[in-house]
């Protein structure tokens, strides 16, 4: 019986246009982290388009789902020993 290999997922191109030192800059960092160019400049990409989208999701719920939500956020929460103990302990720059 002979083992089978996944297919790899086929990747698209991206051609960018990039200033001398700007590509100088990428691939010092990206020699730094050990990584290629283009994986350097997908992961960064992939990040930053993470960190635009999360801040812009949208929850659409009812209007008795929004009430109790409101209502949570503007209760005291409920003490409990790690509560308790974060709030007497003093701060480590005191």
């Amino acid at each position: 019986m002979t083992a089978t290999v996944p297919a790899l997922a086929k990747r698209e191109t991206l051609n960018i246009r990039i200033k001398a030192a700007e590509r100088g800059l990428i691939d010092r960092a990206a020699r730094l982290t050990g990584k290629t160019r283009t994986d350097f400049i997908l992961e960064a990409s992939r990040r930053a388009a993470e960190e635009a989208l999360i801040d812009r999701t949208l929850f659409a719920v009812g209007s008795q789902a929004h009430a109790e939500f409101l209502a949570r956020l503007d209760a005291p929460p409920a003490p409990n020993a790690r509560l308790v103990r974060a709030l007497s302990t003093g701060a480590p720059w005191d």
